[in-house]
């Protein structure tokens, strides 16, 4: 029970601050940009995005062709010095748009989860309050070192928006580390 109540304070904690980096600060919009003439590229991707929704790596090639080394050469030359983009299409439209509240309980659960997952780390051994919180940081850091700087590195992911993941992250994590370590020490103090 002790865990659980850690983990509710804990994804609270987490999901007041990714309203607060989101909505109040510029973390959550760090490194991104609107593009000017959305019709064209929406009307260019609908024409050109003829498997449906997903990640599409613009230029890009289909696994077939990188693995023939001819094609791959190819390509290679042909893009070498070509705009890039890395694009999330959802041909069906953004329901976000109209209504967050469904991806505000997604986010909820997995802040949720997440805690979780932490507050049993940071019950695992004998740490003091300060230890805890440092330990919950460098959880925020280890889940940004995995995926954000990939993102960075092989998706060409800009600078600064790796940069708010990172503060995002580590902030987050250190201040709802701060919330579960002192849960966890008062379920101790009073054991």
């Amino acid at each position: 029970m002790r865990l659980l109540i850690a983990a509710i304070v804990g994804g609270i904690v987490m999901f007041v601050w990714q309203a607060v980096a989101h909505m109040a600060l510029p973390l959550g919009e760090m490194g991104m940009k609107t593009a000017s003439g959305q019709e064209t590229a929406i009307a260019a991707l609908q024409a050109s995005a003829t498997d449906g929704g997903g990640v599409y790596m613009l230029p890009g090639m289909s696994p077939e062709q990188w693995a023939d080394e001819k094609a791959r050469m190819a390509f290679q030359e042909q893009y070498k010095s070509s705009p890039y983009a890395f694009v999330v299409y959802k041909p069906e439209g953004n329901p976000a748009l109209v209504d967050m509240v469904p991806n505000l309980i997604k986010q909820f659960v997995t802040d949720f989860i997440a805690a979780f997952v932490a507050a049993w780390v940071l019950a695992l051994g004998a740490f003091g309050f300060g230890k805890r919180v440092l330990i919950a940081g460098a959880l925020g850091l280890f889940a940004w070192l995995t995926i954000s700087v990939p993102y960075w590195n092989w998706y060409l992911f800009p600078v600064d928006f790796t940069v708010g993941a990172l503060l995002e992250q580590v902030i987050g994590w250190l201040l709802a580390g701060a919330a579960i370590a002192g849960w966890l020490g008062r379920g101790e103090r009073g054991a």
